[in-house]
């Protein structure tokens, strides 16, 4: 379970431009290095082995990417964290080319400085807003790439103009016909937000599939759910059986447990966006 830490200035730390102080600590379970940003883990590194997925929601997107075509990819992250999941395509598909987009340029130092990314690795850091990044990146990637994640929070939510339908078609102009977009979606009792983020994803890219820890998937408790939508049918014939083999049970809602699930969902737009709800301590699981 996520869990706060008190601040420890023996550790690698830098105040971040919103304010709040990130930094670098060992982690406490399973080795490496964990980023803290205001006392709560966000990001789990594993310098000697990136294919080591700490957080729960990150292993899920892992077991996603597994699924794509063999080969190395062209990716896009929107929100950096300790770079956990271009570290990982980096490792598993080597020749991939990568861009990640992430505001706080003091966080990218920090990580950059204390976790170093490996020599020759294909991945590029854009700092700046991930919406305006969106819009900048260069031409010749629009309907190129094989993966986009969505990745980003301010403080502890997700900004409001990155969970609209807008957004959304802005981001799937990038992908492939093939291509996968995975969200990363925070939130708690009832789901109102992520059915709606869901309702809205489906309006751009049809395919839908939903990954969560089973309670979080009922609406039990505050969760990480993953949302994995394409144009093209998703490439989840294995991900069943390898969800629900742990170490935390999980299961993918797809086809008519998705229609379920957002069935009266009104669509998300610029004009009305929120924030994802304030996360508790559980944000980030095991």
């Amino acid at each position: 379970m996520g869990r706060a830490r008190s601040r420890d200035t023996e550790h690698p730390q830098t105040r971040l431009d919103h304010g709040g102080i990130a930094s670098v600590v060992p982690s406490e379970f399973g080795g490496g290095f964990e980023l803290v940003v205001d006392g709560t883990p966000q990001s789990h590194v594993d310098l000697e082995d990136p294919t080591h997925l700490h957080f729960e929601y990150v292993v899920r997107m892992g077991a996603v990417i597994d699924q794509l075509p063999p080969g190395p990819l062209t990716a896009v992250h929107l929100g950096a964290g300790a770079l956990t999941l271009p570290r990982y395509v980096e490792a598993t598909r080597p020749g991939s080319r990568q861009q990640v987009i992430e505001l706080e340029a003091p966080l990218v130092a920090l990580v950059r400085e204390h976790l170093p990314l490996p020599r020759g690795a294909g991945i590029r850091i854009r700092i700046g807003d991930a919406r305006e990044g969106v819009g900048r990146l260069p031409a010749a990637l629009r309907a190129q790439c094989d993966l986009v994640v969505s990745d980003v929070y301010s403080g502890a939510q997700t900004p409001a103009h990155l969970t609209s339908l807008e957004f959304y078609r802005e981001v799937a102009a990038l992908l492939t016909p093939a291509g996968v977009l995975l969200v990363n979606v925070a939130d708690g009792p009832g789901l109102a937000f992520a059915r709606r983020q869901a309702a809205t994803i489906a309006q751009v890219l049809p395919e839908i599939g939903i990954l969560a820890d089973t309670q979080v998937l009922k609406g039990r408790r505050f969760g990480n759910l993953v949302v994995a939508a394409s144009a093209s049918p998703l490439p989840t014939e294995w991900l069943p059986r390898m969800l629900a083999a742990g170490p935390h049970p999980a299961k993918i809602a797809q086809g008519a447990e998705v229609r379920d699930f957002v069935q009266g969902a009104r669509i998300v737009t610029d004009g009305d966006a929120t924030a994802s709800p304030r996360p508790d301590a559980s944000l980030f699981l095991r």
